[in-house]
């Protein structure tokens, strides 16, 4: 069986080195390479149970999302994996539901399993990070703020709903809003863009057009459902997220009024449709530059950075309707 001595003899450097680069400690791109390499050549695997036992964490990070089923967060999670995978972690992926209790239980995993970090998008803002931040392991937020002074990574959440209404307010319609659960932030945010368009176009935004429900398709669906029972129903509508944007469209499309009939604009893409893309207006999200940007940020706090918490907050594009998607 290889030995760290034998990798480092091929590779050309020292034990010390192949030791660096295997706990990810900073090490220049050509040794990386040269180590890795010669690592795979010789079929080495590094100890990681003695690592564990010496520094306490092992080369594993948490990664908890409150819907694995949404391709937004499969999407963010596959950034999470490429860089953490380059840098010589696995990433343990827990889908919390949005349920409290389980995104506790899998804190308490991670501490168990003396995991390195955790990178959380949180259930509610109810999220108690008070356990695991005692431990000293680093937690970076992603899509979601937590009320913690920790690292995270967000997306421009206004700007997006302001950008979805704008568009469609500008070609005359009557714009509703369906957004997730009120408390949370993406979901208020948005509607807040929501609202912004309407006074900065001089018009009342009205508030029988405002629907708060779940992130899901069938969210999407039941509020939809709602407004078009509305005396006077919107001529347009902006889906909070990509699965409520799927339920309204079935709608829609059930009730005879496929886009581009009635005005549509979705935060965060189309993950399945029939429906023609050129029909819908989307502002992309950029899920994996997220996911990428969280776990660089994370393996950072690991490799022992302590400068001060900060966000990044992710800049959206718009692409409308009338372009080919």
């Amino acid at each position: 069986m290889a030995t760290i001595y034998d990798v480092a003899q091929r590779a050309g450097v020292s034990p010390a080195t192949v030791s660096r680069v295997f706990n990810g400690t900073r090490v220049s791109p050509a040794k990386v390479d040269a180590v890795r390499k010669a690592a795979t050549e010789l079929s080495f695997t590094p100890n990681r149970t003695a690592r564990t036992l010496r520094t306490r964490t092992s080369e594993v990070i948490a990664l908890v999302i409150p819907d694995i089923e949404n391709p937004y967060f499969t999407e963010m999670a596959r950034g999470v994996e490429d860089v953490a995978s380059e840098a010589g972690y696995s990433v343990v992926l827990c889908n919390s539901d949005a349920q409290i209790n389980k995104e506790s239980t899998y804190l308490r995993i991670a501490i168990a399993e003396h995991m390195s970090g955790v990178i959380l998008a949180p259930a509610s803002d109810h999220t108690s990070l008070d356990e695991i931040i005692a431990t000293g392991r680093p937690v970076v937020a992603v899509d979601r703020g937590t009320g913690y002074d920790i690292d995270g990574v967000m997306m421009a959440n206004r700007d997006a709903g302001r950008l979805a209404t704008e568009h469609l307010l500008q070609t005359g319609h009557r714009v509703a809003y369906i957004g997730g659960p009120e408390h949370i932030e993406t979901s208020s945010e948005r509607a807040e863009g929501w609202r912004a368009a309407h006074r900065a176009a001089g018009l009342a935004a009205p508030l029988e057009l405002l629907r708060f429900s779940s992130f899901r398709v069938d969210g999407g669906r039941k509020a939809m459902e709602e407004l078009l029972a509305l005396p006077e129903p919107p001529d347009a509508v902006v889906a909070g997220n990509n699965l409520i944007g799927v339920g309204a469209i079935q709608v829609l499309t059930e009730h005879g009024l496929t886009p581009p009939r009635i005005g549509v604009a979705v935060i965060g893409g189309l993950p399945f449709t029939t429906l023609s893309p050129s029909a819908v207006t989307i502002v992309r999200l950029p899920a994996r530059h997220m996911g990428v940007t969280a776990a660089r940020m994370l393996l950072d706090r690991i490799r022992g950075d302590d400068q001060p918490a900060r966000t990044v907050v992710l800049r959206n594009e718009l692409q409308s309707a009338s372009r080919t998607l």
